[in-house]
C-alpha cells in the first residue's frame, strides 16, 4: 500500500471503529434494560447484569457494521471531497477504481470481522447467555425467592415469601399460578420447605388454601390442605440440560445438523434461512461499500452539492438491506427466496462496480433541481424576502 493508500486505509477503520462503538453501545443499552430484572425481581449482582447483557454485543455488532462501514465510507469521502483531495488525486491520473482500493482493504478488514462473528462469536454468546441463564434459574428458591418480594418465575407463574426461617422453612408462601389457560390456581400456605428427590423439586406446601378458579365456571374451587407439593423441576433442572436454539448454533452446525434433532425436525425451515444469512453476512459489507462509493466517490467541487449522492447512497443501502430481511423471512417457506437474495448482493456490487469504472457522476435531475428552486422561490416571497437567484 502506497501513503495515500494507508491515509485512506486509517481514516476509513478509525471512523468504522468509532460509528461501530457509538451505535453498538447505544443500542446495546436499550437491549440491556430489558434484562434489568436480573437485579430486581431475581436479586443478581450488577456483575452477573452486564455479564449476561454484554453476551448481546456481537450479535448487534452482525447488524451494525455494515452500516458502520457505510457511514465511516461516506465520512471519509466527505472529507476528502471537503478538503479538495478527490480532485487533487483526479487530476494527478488517480482513477476512482484506483481509489476506491484503499477502501476495498477497510471492507475486506470488516468482511472477515462479521464472518467470524457470524460463524463462531455471535452463537457462542448467545449460546452463553442460555447457559448462563439457566445456572441463575437453576437454584431458583436461593437466588430468585427474596423475602417480601413477587417474584416471577415463568410467564404466569409468580411466587412470593414473607420470610425465611432456621432451618430452610420459608414462612409465608404465596403462588399464583396461571400458565394453564384453562384454569388459575393460587395457593397461600403458612410455610413450606423444599424437597428433592429422584423424580425432581418440590416446593412441600404446610397449613394453607388452594383456590382453582375454571374457565367457565362462576365459583372458585377452595380446598384446605395440610400438606401439599408444588412441583419446581422446571426450574431447579434448567442447569443441566440446555436445549440450543438456532442463534445459538455454529456455523458447522447449521451446515450439517443432526437428523434427529427435534428443533431441526420441526424447524427446518428456520435452519435454512439462518445458514443463508449466516453466508451472506460477510457480502453485506461489499455491497455497501461499493454503492457508497458509486454514489459519493467521483470527483466534484466544493460548489457542487453531494446532498441529492448522500440521500441516494443511504437509500439504495437501507433498501437493500431491507429487502434482505424481507428475503430471510420467506426463505423460511420459500427456499428460492435466499437465491433473490444472493442475486441482490451479486447485482449491487455489479451495479456500483459499473458505476466506479464509467465513473458514473450521480446527480439529481434537471426538473427536480428547477422544482426546488421554484419552491424556494415561493417560500422566500411569502416571508416577504427577495428570491436569490
Amino acid at each position: 500500500m502506497g501513503s495515500i493508500d494507508k491515509y485512506i486505509f486509517r481514516t476509513t477503520l478509525a471512523s468504522f471503529a468509532l460509528v461501530l462503538v457509538s451505535l453498538t453501545g447505544v443500542i446495546w443499552i436499550t437491549q440491556a434494560l430489558r434484562g434489568i430484572d436480573l437485579m430486581t425481581s431475581q436479586g443478581q449482582t450488577i456483575i452477573t447484569f452486564l455479564g449476561i447483557t454484554s453476551l448481546v454485543i456481537p450479535a448487534l455488532v452482525l447488524i451494525i457494521a455494515p452500516i458502520a462501514l457505510m457511514i465511516a465510507i461516506s465520512h471519509t469521502l466527505n472529507k476528502l471531497a471537503t478538503d479538495s483531495e478527490i480532485i487533487v488525486m483526479n487530476a494527478a491520473g488517480l482513477s476512482p477504481f484506483r481509489l476506491f482500493r484503499p477502501f476495498l482493504y477497510a471492507t475486506c478488514v470488516v468482511a472477515l470481522m462479521v464472518a467470524f462473528i457470524a460463524s463462531y462469536l455471535a452463537p457462542d454468546g448467545m449460546r452463553r447467555i442460555k447457559q448462563w441463564d439457566a445456572e441463575i434459574t437453576a437454584d431458583v428458591l436461593t437466588n430468585i425467592l427474596q423475602p417480601g418480594r413477587f417474584a416471577q418465575l415463568d410467564q404466569n407463574l409468580t411466587i412470593r415469601i414473607r420470610e425465611r426461617l432456621p432451618g430452610g422453612v420459608l414462612g409465608g408462601i404465596f403462588v399464583d399460578d396461571r400458565r394453564d389457560p384453562k384454569e388459575r390456581v393460587t395457593i397461600i400456605a403458612d410455610h413450606g420447605t423444599v424437597m428433592k428427590n429422584g423424580n425432581g423439586s418440590y416446593l412441600i406446601l404446610e397449613d394453607g388454601n388452594l383456590e382453582r378458579f375454571e374457565a367457565g365456571k362462576r365459583d372458585p374451587a377452595l380446598v384446605a390442605f395440610g400438606r401439599y407439593a408444588f412441583d419446581m423441576s422446571k426450574f431447579s433442572n434448567q442447569g443441566r440440560d440446555v436445549a440450543l436454539g438456532i442463534r445459538e448454533r455454529y456455523l458447522w452446525e447449521l451446515m450439517s445438523p443432526e437428523p434427529d434433532d427435534p428443533i431441526y425436525q420441526q424447524l427446518s425451515g428456520q435452519f435454512r434461512a439462518e445458514l443463508h444469512d449466516r453466508f451472506m453476512s460477510p457480502v453485506y459489507p461489499f455491497a455497501f461499500a461499493a454503492l457508497t462509493f458509486a454514489f459519493l466517490g467521483t470527483p466534484r467541487t466544493t460548489r457542487q452539492s453531494r446532498n441529492f449522492s448522500i440521500g441516494g447512497s443511504i437509500l439504495a443501502v437501507f433498501g437493500l438491506r431491507m429487502a434482505g430481511f424481507a428475503c430471510s423471512v420467506v426463505t423460511v417457506k420459500t427456499p428460492a427466496a435466499a437465491l433473490l437474495q444472493y442475486s441482490m448482493l451479486v447485482a449491487a456490487i455489479a451495479i456500483g462496480l459499473w458505476m466506479i469504472l464509467g465513473g458514473v457522476v450521480v446527480e439529481p435531475p434537471a426538473a427536480l433541481i428547477e422544482a426546488i428552486n421554484k419552491s424556494n422561490a415561493r417560500i422566500a416571497r411569502l416571508f416577504g424576502r427577495p428570491a436569490t437567484a
